[in-house]
């Protein structure tokens, strides 16, 4: 391992839910895209549904027998639908969420988004908040064949910054997240859920955050004994 590597450190974000309030902008997508195939979609449903990727939501939605085009073109739709949504009536940062990747950035944690959105809305996410010029990398649906709770968009995320796993925070909204987080072998913290995560923390908000928290993940994470 490179010295660059021992001593580098970064926290990988999720992005919908976690750094961006984009729930509201989601659902109305995603019923109307379901709507257009003649399926009233609950929001129940949807809500189980958030930060997994349009193949697995969908799959559970349709059923086993759906077909790969009819996925495609759902999706599609509904992601399509999201974009114009977010161009034309803007996104909310959550609250903690901006000071937090500055605090990061000015203290030199690396940073990247590991989402299991479509490129395409990462970019109009973060160009819509302001908020690109701090992030290191970006790892989103096309750069990984599994969703969460799988833990490769994490795993491809650290190695797009050149660091292992120990020396990675994950920041999660969903349970299938901090899932993929515990997997990838990376500590996590949980925010914004409407029940509490199995996250190494879990706060209610990024806000909540003490200002030693992610030093401190990264200090357990070393002193762990290592599986052999």
């Amino acid at each position: 391992m490179s010295d660059r590597n021992k001593a580098g450190r970064a926290v990988l974000w999720d992005l919908d839910g976690t750094l961006v309030d984009s729930g509201d902008s989601h659902w109305r997508a995603w019923r109307e895209a379901m709507r257009a195939e003649g399926i009233e979609l609950t929001y129940q449903q949807f809500l189980a549904s958030f930060g997994q990727r349009n193949d697995r939501i969908l799959g559970a939605w349709l059923g086993a027998g759906v077909g790969p085009d009819r996925i495609r073109r759902i999706g599609d739709a509904k992601e399509a639908m999201y974009r114009d949504l977010a161009r034309r009536e803007g996104l909310v940062v959550l609250p903690g969420a901006r000071e937090w990747v500055t605090r990061l950035r000015e203290a030199g944690w690396r940073q990247a988004i590991a989402s299991s959105a479509p490129r395409a809305n990462v970019d109009v996410m973060l160009e819509t908040v302001d908020m690109r010029d701090p992030i290191d990398a970006i790892i989103s649906a096309e750069d990984v064949t599994k969703g969460k709770p799988d833990p490769e968009v994490f795993l491809a995320a650290a190695s797009r910054l050149e660091l292992p796993p120990t020396r990675c925070i994950v920041v999660e909204d969903a349970a299938a997240g901090i899932e993929a987080a515990r997997r990838a072998g990376m500590r996590s913290i949980g925010v914004n859920a409407t029940t509490a995560l199995d996250a190494d923390v879990y706060l209610r908000s990024l806000a909540d955050l003490p200002d030693d928290a992610f030093e401190r993940l990264l200090t357990s994470a070393a002193e762990a004994p290592s599986s052999s």
